[in-house]
């Protein structure tokens, strides 16, 4: 190979892992799974090794993948630089760092760590007390996310007996059940789910609104001390790890070894169990237990001193499939899922995966009694990388979507520039029954107490077949009560009572649960603001609708078509004559206290259930609500008003008052 075909196959090399890396680390939307990303970059250390001319300080493997954003707060530039770890893929190679450390210092230990798949965080504390959370950014600069820090759980505001300064680093990740929880939300809502856990933490770390962060759930392990004003936490690793867990503190899992036998025991048994860890992990960190030794092995601009991480290889079986099963979503969409012979991956024993539609099924040759091989992507959801065909029994054939709704009997059709197979049935029960379920979610229509089992309960038995009918159920109480559906008289009553009470909700919670493409809380909200009513927005045009803030022509379209739609005429009908709100309250001069105030919310709420509540309440006095403080904030609310919280701080320091529920109310009610 030529030096001109060298350089520019390493240019076209570091061009694709540098896009990788942005839509890694500040897209949160991966491409191409870890496992061929490590491999592009082996590939470029390889070429670097072998060509050193090609190296300058802007190659990939001298940079960090994150750029600053400003979505969460200001830019900080950090105390510590926040680096890296440098990866290695072979116990060989963790076994040859271990022996180069040893031969400088003899006695050195070594601690053995989970490598948390998420998103890097530093808090600084003064005395003690949270004064400041920043994410890693470049390594160099990141983000002030410390209001979003304050409402993890597992971040201490104040620590437990130690009075000094101190600066912790850990992983901000998502458990799999929050995962679960958030993406069914996200599904239900219409919205696009996460691709992993890790991407979920990492958008909702930079959310404006720490309500956001509260609702969906972020946990933290802390893995290191960065720097301490008490020389006790920068001595021994582990005994600072100790201290932090006493303190209050939680620590990253971790296991002191001594002897290689150790270290390579300890590897296995994490790699072993990662599958039935509640989280997700993408390697094992090895660090050298005695600070002082770290800084004798550098390992360049990007990676921090004194440890590497050990990736595990992707794990991969091959089972058979015995059986493809379809569902139907809420929009009509047939989803395929392929059912296989079960196999143990990471840990856990997986019998299913998504074959997401047709072009999947038919690009691998996906067909039942064919052998796949199955892994798991992020460690944890089960997906089908290829089909053996030289495994393929006689007369096996590829699997073809039938065009019949599997739930309703119905025809099914492609839609045009799309893989989707959709049921064309607008009765299909699968349909109904996510739609009610996403009609009465807590982010929808919120009535409360309407829980899933009820709303399949009641869709068998025929009580509702439409939206229109919750409202209906009240005529059908005594039959209710003697089915027993809901329950006795008391929870039969209740639950009717609360449903009646919903129909004062304002429009735009009606809007956001008809489930309209592109349509959620916010854009619901900006929408009927702009109409008023719903008879003004069903005439609507698309042109006038695109004339609505942050609504485009593809949004515009989908509500023009939506309320074009006989069933949905006759459905708004019906809804305006069981007397639901369908216009928008407008407050009279004198009762908008509010108007022209922009106030932000945080810490817990005591008058009102919800965080949208509180934010309705505002927007219907003809206030505004935002996330972060700034010198347009009129007042900050936080029914803890003393708080050293990082709102509060700079609500102080701007000169902005900080009230509570109660003050707002009263300036509302004078």
């Amino acid at each position: 190979m030529t030096e001109s075909e060298i350089r520019k196959e390493y240019k076209e090399l570091s061009d694709k892992i540098r896009y990788h890396m942005d839509r890694y680390y500040n897209d949160d939307a991966p491409e191409i799974e870890d496992s061929e990303y490590d491999g592009l970059m082996r590939r470029l250390k390889d070429m670097e090794r072998d060509h050193p001319y090609l190296v300058t300080d802007s190659s990939p493997s001298r940079i960090i993948g994150g750029s600053t954003k400003r979505e969460a707060g200001v830019n900080v530039v950090h105390d510590v630089p926040m680096l890296s770890i440098e990866d290695v893929f072979s116990k060989e190679d963790v076994l040859s760092w271990v022996h180069e450390v040893r031969e400088m210092h003899p006695d050195a230990v070594f601690s053995v760590e989970h490598k948390i798949d998420g998103l890097s965080m530093s808090i600084r504390y003064e005395k003690g007390q949270l004064r400041l959370a920043e994410t890693r950014g470049d390594g160099h600069t990141g983000e002030d996310v410390t209001a979003n820090a304050l409402v993890i759980p597992d971040v201490i505001a104040q620590l437990n007996g130690i009075d000094s300064d101190i600066e912790l680093r850990g992983e901000v990740y998502m458990s799999h059940e929050d995962f679960d929880r958030v993406n069914e939300k996200m599904e239900l809502s219409g919205k696009k789910p996460f691709a992993n856990p890790r991407n979920c933490a990492a958008g909702t770390l930079r959310q404006l609104d720490s309500g956001v962060v509260r609702d969906r759930g972020l946990s933290m392990f802390v893995f290191n001390v960065q720097r301490a004003s008490d020389p006790a936490y920068m001595n021994s690793h582990h005994e600072a790890l100790e201290k932090l867990k006493a303190a209050g503190v939680k620590v990253v899992p971790s296991y002191l070894c001594r002897t290689d036998e150790d270290m390579i025991r300890t590897i296995d048994l994490i790699g072993d169990q990662r599958g039935e860890y509640p989280y997700d992990i993408d390697g094992a960190v090895i660090k050298i237990d005695q600070i002082a030794f770290r800084d004798d092995f550098p390992a360049g601009s990007k990676y921090s001193p004194g440890h590497i991480a050990y990736k595990y290889p992707p794990e991969e079986k091959e089972t058979v499939i015995k059986d493809i099963e379809l569902s139907v979503g809420m929009t009509g969409r047939i989803n395929p899922t392929a059912i296989f012979e079960p196999v143990r991956l990471c840990g856990t024993t997986v019998s299913r995966a998504t074959l997401h539609n047709q072009d999947f099924i038919s690009e691998l040759g996906i067909g039942i009694g064919r052998t796949v091989v199955v892994y798991k992507s992020g460690e944890i959801i089960p997906r089908i990388k290829e089909v053996v065909a030289s495994k393929n029994p006689e007369g096996s054939a590829v699997y073809q979507i039938p065009h019949i709704c599997p739930v309703c009997g119905h025809e099914a059709v492609r839609e045009d520039d799309t893989a989707d197979i959709r049921c064309t049935n607008p009765a299909c029960k699968a349909k109904l029954i996510k739609r009610i379920i996403n009609f009465v979610s807590r982010d929808a229509y919120d009535i409360k107490g309407f829980g899933d089992e009820y709303i399949k309960a009641l869709t068998e038995r025929k009580y509702i077949s439409g939206i229109a009918d919750i409202f209906r159920l009240r005529m059908r109480r005594d039959e209710l009560v003697s089915d027993g559906i809901i329950g006795k008289e008391k929870n039969t009553d209740k639950l009717l009572k609360v449903i009646e009470e919903s129909k004062a909700n304002p429009p735009e919670r009606l809007l956001c649960g008809l489930s309209v493409s592109n349509v959620g809380r916010t854009s619901a909200r900006t929408i009927m603001k702009h109409f008023g009513s719903f008879e003004n927005l069903m005439k609507a045009s698309v042109e006038e609708l695109t004339e609505v803030p942050d609504v485009g022509e593809i949004t515009a379209v989908s509500i023009h078509d939506f309320f074009r739609d006989e069933n949905i005429v006759r459905l708004m009908e019906d809804l305006k004559e069981l007397g639901l709100n369908m216009q928008t309250e407008k407050t009279e001069e004198g009762n908008s206290s509010l108007a022209g105030r922009t106030y932000v919310i945080t810490g817990d709420l005591i008058h009102f259930s919800n965080r949208n509540e509180l934010v309705d309440f505002i927007e219907l006095r003809g206030g505004k609500v935002a996330g972060s403080v700034s010198k347009k904030t009129y007042a900050l609310i936080n029914n803890d008003v003393n708080s050293s919280s990082g709102k509060n701080k700079k609500a102080r320091e701007l000169g902005i008052p900080v009230i509570s529920e109660e003050d707002l109310m009263k300036e509302v009610e004078e």
